[in-house]
Formats: structure tokens, sequence, C-alpha cells
């Protein structure tokens, strides 16, 4: 158990964070959108599991990463399109529809990577791209600025997403469509249309956390459930973070460098069950949203409720 004291062990769990927030990031801030417009989307799971084959099996095919990752924003969008009708059109009960999305989800990506590639095949992911100078900086330099850039990308998306939600008039219909609709439906503002756009949004961010868990990674894989849970958590961030991309940041590198911890406890072998050390995310994840949520719960008022115009319910 000293080993994890070593220096270069802890430079290599924080440098092993950074990256494993990324898909936690991609689509926690994606579903913070989708939520911030009204509408819970428990199917991010799912929708991670297509965007993860999409990608591998298009990039693996024509032997481009970027094409591959089109393909994910592409099938995320569709599910989106998908999740919306169900959801804001047919105005089912948000819960139940997101687990069904997330078991279509499951069932097809599997039943696609079965009838199509039949066994776990690898390539070369995006490779690390070091930032010039930055890479250069003692300890922080390894621990941030030596990813891909998937990574760079979804740190980015934490300003944008503050900037777009806060101070934009897009983000101005968001919040206002997520917490009186009927509000905002009397100033013009088409809700169903707001809500449509979060949500293929969110999705899409989900399809690209998906694409990152492949072909993000230096050796690309895809296997059965490669999400392994990680749209749930996605989910229960955004509650931990009350809607709030700082938040969603803060949340990503706790769940990631509890995740970069159960990986390290595995490989040195410290004589436990290795079932102990992969249960901890999902413990940890829990524990979290249950201290996160007691007392009063600033969330969107709308949230979950589908919109029907002249009814308040």
């Amino acid at each position: 158990m000293s080993e994890f004291f070593q220096a270069t062990v802890l430079l290599g769990l924080l440098t092993a964070g950074v990256r494993l927030a990324t898909p936690f990031l991609f689509a926690g801030l994606g579903e913070m959108l989708s939520q911030r417009s009204g509408v819970l989307n428990l199917g991010v799971e799912g929708i991670m599991l297509i965007g993860a084959f999409v990608s591998f099996f298009v990039a693996f095919e024509s032997g481009n990463l970027y094409l591959g990752l089109l393909a994910a924003i592409l099938a995320g969008a569709f599910m989106g399109l998908l999740t919306a009708f169900v959801s804001v059109t047919m105005k089912a009960v948000q819960g139940i529809s997101g687990i069904g999305i997330h078991i279509l989800g499951l069932g097809l990506s599997g039943l696609f990577f079965r009838l199509t590639m039949g066994s776990i095949s690898t390539m070369r992911g995006f490779p690390r791209l070091a930032i010039p100078i930055l890479k250069d900086i003692p300890v922080l330099g390894r621990v941030l600025f030596n990813q891909n850039w998937m990574v760079y990308a979804a740190l980015l998306l934490v300003p944008i997403s503050w900037a777009v939600i806060y101070k934009t008039t897009f983000g101005l219909k968001v919040r206002s469509v997520g917490e009186n609709p009927h509000a905002a439906d009397s100033l013009g503002i088409s809700v169903t249309r707001v809500r449509y756009i979060c949500v293929v949004i969110g999705s899409i961010m989900a399809s690209i956390a998906g694409a990152f868990l492949t072909i993000g990674q230096h050796e690309a894989a895809f296997v059965n459930n490669i999400a392994a849970g990680r749209g749930f958590i996605a989910v229960a961030l955004v509650y931990f973070a009350k809607w709030n991309p700082l938040g969603v940041l803060a949340g990503a590198f706790l769940f990631s460098m509890i995740d970069a911890f159960q990986l390290r406890i595995q490989i040195i072998d410290i004589g436990i069950p290795y079932e102990i050390p992969v249960m901890l995310p999902y413990i940890v994840t829990i524990v979290v949203l249950a201290l996160s949520t007691r007392g009063r719960v600033l969330g969107p008022t709308a949230l979950t409720k589908p919109f029907v115009r002249g009814v308040h319910t």
C-alpha cells in the first residue's frame, strides 16, 4: 500500500484522473443542458454505448478516427431526436422513457457489434497531443498538458457551457423554459424548440463521451457495455453539481479520481477481491448524491414536467 505514496504513482493517478474525467464532462455537461430545459434524460448510458460502438466501427472500417467521431455525432443526434420526440412531443414519463432509451442503446450496440465484428478488435486511438511550453511546467504540465485533444475539448467545454447558460440569450431562454415554461411561452419562446435543441445537443455530447471510451484511448477497442454505468453517474453528477458547469467539473474530477484509484488498487494486488475496488465509484456516487440532495435542491422547477399550453402542472 506504500506504493501509493510514491511521487510517480501519485502523479500517474492525477494524470489518469484528468483523462478519466473526460467522458463524465462530456456526458455531464450535455445532461445538465437538457435538464436546464426541463428534460431529464436517463438514457445517457445507452446513448454513450451507441456512440462508443458507432465511432469505433466506422473508424476501424475506414481507418479514419475523425470519421468515427463524426459518425458518433450523427448517431447522438438521432438518439437525441428520438428521446425528444418521446419525452417532449409524446410527453411520456421521462424517467421511464429514459430507461427505455438506455435499454435500446445497450441492446443495439451489443447486437450490431455481434453482427458486424463478432470479436474484439483493436486499433490506435487519438494520440497524446503535448502542448508546447505548457507541457514543461513541473507536475501540472504532465497532468494537464500531455493528454489527447478530446481531453482538452472537454475541459474547454466547462467555461463555454457556463458562458452559454449565464451570458447568452439562448441560455436565458433555456433557463426560462426550465423554470417556468408557461411564462416563457407567453413571451413568444418556443418551449418545444428549446427543449428539442437542448436534448439533441446533450445526446450528441453523451455520444461523444462514448466515443472517447473507444477511439479516445491509446488502444481503441469496443466491448459490450463499455460505458459500465458512467452514463448514470453523469446524470447523478448533474444533481451533485446543482446544475452548474463548474460543479460538473468538480464532480467529474472526484469520480474520475476514485475510478483511477480503484484501477490502481487492482494492479498492485493488495489481497482483497477485485470486485470491492470496482464498486468504489458507484458507492461514492450513492453517498455523494445522498449528501448533496439534503435540504433544498435548487433544480429547474419544470424538470420532468411536460409542457401543455394552457395547462399548468
